[in-house]
């Protein structure tokens, strides 16, 4: 399986690689064409789903559109933590559009608990619009093959809602927002609620030169949960605020993304909240949620410089 992974990412480079001289989507704010659009504001989103490249308007004429991405990056951040062992991590994703509906999947490299080979995400929904304000609604599947027998939750695999609203001010600005929900996050019994909302600038074409594209962004996102089941003490997981901020460059089909990640969460509850099997001891002991006091970094401020070729 974990060949299989690779092989799968590898394909997405390749793929990419080789199409690459094809056309890619224009930059909104009036670059030449040819260049990769900015990135949509991140409000959480995994990094590598093609939504997060800005993906095509929906069709007017009911046409099949492809679209794709892969790339690296230093680290595997996800709502302010990593997923990655605060490591370089791979990955690609697809998406077809066909009129206002959508599906997707995407591949990455992982470092769990649980040790899966990697990371796989199905994902569908409709992207309406109305007047100026795009919206998406959508359901994503989290598949984690390959993880190690046993264990409370018998495995990570969940699904999760999400809704979000984009819109410009001017030509250079963007707002955006949005709500997920998981009944079953990360197989643990308890629910999930997360809302975010974001802002980016995109740097007038004429500020810069033809065929670069420049644009700045941040958001911030909280996080509430419900009880886990009793198998992984039946206690509610700590609630928690993330943020990011970054700038975007991007020049044809290619985009670096230089972004600083935090959240607000203690070393022992980052522990509580990850069960980072690398935890030390030494912290705050909390007789229900920690009682040996361990304490993980895996929820630190974290600075990821990451790598995406896009095709349209």
């Amino acid at each position: 399986m974990r060949g299989a992974a690779a092989a799968i990412i590898c394909a997405g480079f390749v793929c990419l690689a080789s199409l690459g001289v094809g056309p890619a989507r224009a930059q909104d704010n009036g670059q030449a064409t040819g260049s990769a659009k900015a990135d949509s504001v991140n409000l959480g989103g995994r990094g590598w789903s093609v939504p997060e490249a800005a993906p095509a308007a929906p069709s007017t004429d009911n046409a099949f559109q492809l679209s794709a991405r892969a790339g690296f990056a230093s680290d595997y951040m996800y709502r302010g933590t990593t997923l990655s062992d605060h490591k370089p991590a791979v990955g690609a994703g697809i998406e077809g559009t066909f009129g206002l509906f959508y599906a997707g999947a995407t591949v990455a490299s992982v470092k769990l608990p649980t040790d899966p080979d990697a990371e796989f995400t199905l994902s569908a929904g409709v992207r309406p619009s109305l007047g100026k304000i795009d919206f998406d609604f959508g359901v994503t599947y989290f598949l984690y093959p390959g993880e190690a027998p046993g264990g409370p939750t018998g495995g990570i695999e969940y699904w999760e809602a999400a809704a979000r609203a984009d819109t410009r001010l001017g030509d250079s600005f963007r707002v955006a927002g949005g709500f997920a929900y998981s009944p079953n996050v990360s197989n643990t019994g308890a629910w999930s609620w997360y809302a975010a909302g974001g802002i980016g600038y995109d740097v007038p074409a004429r500020m810069i030169p033809l065929d670069i594209g420049i644009s700045f962004s941040a958001a911030a996102g909280y996080s509430w949960f419900g009880t886990q089941s009793l198998a992984l003490g039946g206690f509610p997981l700590p609630d928690y605020l993330n943020w990011h901020a970054g700038v975007t460059l991007s020049h044809k089909n290619m985009n670096l993304d230089l972004r600083y990640y935090d959240t607000n969460l203690s070393k022992e509850n980052c522990f509580v909240f990850t069960g980072d099997p690398n935890a030390t001891p030494g912290g705050r002991i909390d007789p229900i949620t920690n009682p040996a006091g361990l304490m993980s970094r895996w929820c630190d401020a974290t600075f990821v410089a990451k790598v995406l070729f896009a095709l349209n």
